[in-house]
């Protein structure tokens, strides 16, 4: 018996996916200036609540044109839930973190992600992963510690919050990796914007007046609503344009494009903020963007040599 083989994706639906994940580079940053320029006026609980808020009511007519069905089986509800808290805390996070860091900085930060993912899945899901590609993680760390050492001196503790969206934000990875294949992408969106709304809304309401930086809410004035709704669209936009671009192209073919995603964030932290990395941090996101590539290299190589193994004939 010979075993069953995906039909290869035709050139036609590999282009649209890269280019789809070039859109994702492009837009991704936005949602973090968007958050940024409303940092100057809204603390940062209620941007967290409006990126989730706006997601959510963006995707409720997709569910409707799409004919998509609400219902998730009652097992999997737990690793919803768990789903939206962890992107909702590395929200959080990462924007506590942009309000006073450049955004390629704390960007840099998270991009390690990965790295924590891969560790996790050979110690603790026992998966088959080799010494290069966890020299490749220890590496990447190293980067990151060249990112934090300038900020931390510069920032002080603050510095120290891409670290929870790290953590978060791999945990977050974790679980979509066994929902995407029971849940349909845009009914996932739908329910992490709901059930973080859900969160946000209550906590809101309760530091009401507490005279907290971070909690207590405000009246946006002016341009900080353009500001809120745009954290919102863009963190839609962007995971919308990343889950079709893994659904026409290969995640080999799509990984490598993501890291682009670090010189547009810096590119409008300087045409926006003024904001530029200095040489230790340049330093450090370059360790970060090698190590990852090397990475993606390797698990590229492996895959390679699995497939060959699996078409050679028994001996």
């Amino acid at each position: 018996m010979t075993e069953a083989t995906s039909p290869t994706p035709s050139a036609d639906r590999i282009l649209a996916g890269v280019v789809l994940m070039l859109g994702f580079c492009l837009t991704a940053p936005l949602l973090d200036v968007a958050a940024k320029l409303a940092s100057e006026s809204v603390p940062v609980a209620q941007i967290t609540a409006a990126r989730f808020v706006v997601q959510c009511a963006l995707m409720a007519p997709f569910l409707w044109v799409m004919g998509l069905s609400l219902r998730v089986a009652r097992g999997r509800w737990l690793a919803l839930l768990s789903r939206a808290l962890f992107l909702l805390v590395a929200t959080f996070c990462f924007i506590a973190a942009i309000s006073v860091m450049p955004l390629a900085d704390a960007l840099a930060i998270v991009f390690v992600a990965p790295f924590i993912v891969l560790l996790v899945g050979k110690f603790y899901l026992g998966e088959d992963v080799g010494p290069r590609r966890v020299g490749a993680a220890l590496v990447g760390f190293a980067g990151v510690l060249f990112v934090i050492q300038p900020s931390f001196a510069a920032f002080g503790a603050v510095a120290l919050f891409p670290l929870g969206t790290v953590v978060c934000f791999a945990s977050y990875i974790l679980v979509t990796r066994g929902l995407s294949r029971h849940v349909h992408p845009v009914t996932l969106q739908f329910y992490t914007g709901l059930i973080a709304s859900l969160f946000c809304i209550p906590v809101l309401m309760l530091a009401q007046g507490s005279g907290s930086e971070l909690l207590d809410p405000v009246w946006p004035a002016g341009v900080a609503w353009l500001w809120l709704f745009g954290v919102g669209f863009f963190a839609a936009l962007s995971h919308m344009m990343m889950t079709y671009a893994l659904s026409l192209a290969p995640s080999a073919t799509l990984a490598p494009l993501q890291y682009l995603e670090l010189p547009v964030a810096t590119l409008l932290g300087f045409l926006v903020f003024n904001d530029f990395p200095n040489a230790l941090t340049l330093t450090g996101i370059a360790i970060i963007i090698a190590a990852g590539l090397y990475m993606i290299h390797r698990e590229r190589v492996t895959a390679r040599q699995l497939v060959t193994e699996r078409a050679a004939p028994p001996i």
